[in-house]
């Protein structure tokens, strides 16, 4: 059913205490359909409302009004931070916060651990048929591949675009998932998923570390044809794709993929015929959009497809090497990327765990001072990603490899790198920021961290560090 205004939309809907509702963040903090329909929302005095967004930005501010109007009761998601972050870290919430991975959030879904009443989905473009896609439309925002189980699984499924085209000719989400659709004028800014760093550092630390991953890379012997690789858009992570698609090139050798969030770095190689295949859960640029708009070798998958554990052809059960950051590591390799040192929510795994466990070679990269705080610690404020998983630690003192992987550690050795125990690293740092003093950690219990399978990794806290 077609819908030309959202009070309208919502006459048909079983709007009620308790509803369990779903968003997805592809256009980040561009994002203007949450806000949107949450306020309409509130607006009938709805209650005790049950959040599984798949990702919270800084404009997600009907969030923030439902927490003080204490409206909101449960939030699950993969990535929090701004604002929502601030209001969780100094008053709690009534019920408890989960913070899933990608994969994680994907099987939940598909398994009945998360039943959703009602997907909202912001869509690029609809057509006369009901079919949705993000790639075309004023505000294209490319992959929709976190809100496709969203679409087959739920009770109800809205689309929410403000484009209608006559035809798609490979839809994103089918018109058999959708129940109702709503034509609005924006579904907001498609500018804002820019947001991030997506530059190529220019800081010498930091191109220090890419050009020591690259070693690590080829002393690994993963640097050969058919090789497949995942990196992200920060920017250490994008100056290590550049110098990888320099040394495909170098080499005269193909990669079979690149796989994860896409950007301009990714599609580079893609048209210069250094990889052979991008497979796109999330776009990061209006490169990467238009890319995956007009290369069939660019190809959107959902995120059951992308990382789902339970899922036998996922796509990163076959990835090579991943890149990935941290805002902590412990000396047992364990990381966090979700909370900053005083447990405020900073950010959320993402596919950090997913792809630390799938990936044959999992590096973390990271300046080991941060803001003047070593970045390796006795114990992690908050386990994103468990230790066994990652292979190395690369910091522009050195690299510290996980003890149980000694033919890396020999390989690296071979190849003339600095190799160090990571507790030698923890040393170096301490010898220029001093041992920190214990950070008390707050007496509130917020929530938890969720494993890709559904077991609980640690404990969220709320209140005074």
């Amino acid at each position: 059913m077609r819908h030309e205004s959202l009070a309208a939309l919502l006459e048909h809907l079983p709007i009620k205490d308790g509803l369990k509702l779903s968003f997805h963040h592809h256009l980040r903090n561009g994002d203007a359909v949450l806000n949107m329909v949450l306020r309409a929302i509130y607006d009938r005095d709805i209650r005790d409302i049950q959040l599984y967004p798949s990702g919270i930005f800084p404009v997600h501010t009907a969030i923030l009004e439902g927490l003080k109007q204490e409206r909101i009761t449960n939030i699950t998601t993969n990535y929090l931070n701004g604002p929502v972050a601030d209001h969780l870290k100094k008053h709690g919430l009534p019920g408890k916060l989960t913070m899933q991975t990608h994969g994680g959030r994907a099987r939940a879904i598909i398994e009945g651990d998360t039943r959703i009443d009602i997907a909202f989905i912001a869509t690029p473009a609809v057509d006369k048929a009901n079919n949705g896609s993000g790639i075309t439309g004023k505000n294209a925002c490319g992959s929709l591949g976190y809100a496709i189980e969203d679409a087959k699984h739920s009770k109800i499924t809205v689309l929410i675009t403000d484009t209608i085209v006559d035809r798609l000719e490979v839809p994103q989400i089918k018109k058999e998932d959708v129940d109702h659709v709503l034509v609005v004028p924006s579904i907001g800014d498609v500018a804002g998923i820019e947001s991030g760093t997506l530059k190529i550092t220019n800081d010498p630390l930091g191109l220090k570390i890419a050009r020591d991953t690259m070693r690590v890379i080829e002393a690994a012997m993963f640097l050969k044809e058919g090789v497949s690789f995942q990196s992200g858009a920060g920017g250490i992570s994008l100056a290590i794709t550049a110098l990888f698609t320099k040394a495909l090139e170098k080499k005269g050798i193909t990669a079979s993929f690149f796989t994860g969030g896409i950007t301009a770095a990714h599609v580079k190689a893609l048209e210069a015929g250094l990889v052979k295949n991008l497979y796109d859960v999330q776009c990061f640029d209006k490169v990467a959009i238009r890319s995956l708009r007009e290369n069939a070798n660019h190809r959107f998958m959902s995120a059951s497809d992308y990382a789902n554990p339970h899922n036998p052809k996922r796509k990163i059960k076959d990835l090579d090497i991943v890149i990935l950051g941290a805002s902590e590591i412990d000396t047992d390799f364990n990381v966090n990327v979700t909370s900053d040192s005083y447990y405020k929510i900073i950010g959320g795994s993402g596919g950090h765990a997913d792809t630390a466990e799938d990936a044959k070679l999992s590096i973390i990269v990271s300046p080991l001072i941060k803001a003047r705080t070593a970045l390796i610690k006795d114990q992690l404020t908050t386990r994103t990603t468990p230790g066994e998983h990652i292979d190395c630690l690369i910091t522009e003192r050195g690299i510290a490899v996980n003890p149980k992987h000694k033919t890396l550690k020999k390989q690296l050795q071979a190849a003339g790198l600095n190799v160090m125990t990571i507790e030698a690293m923890q040393n170096l740092a301490h010898a220029f920021t001093d041992i920190p003093n214990p950070i008390r950690k707050p007496a509130g219990i917020l929530g938890r961290i969720e494993g890709r399978r559904g077991e609980t990794l640690d404990t969220l806290y709320w209140g005074e560090s």
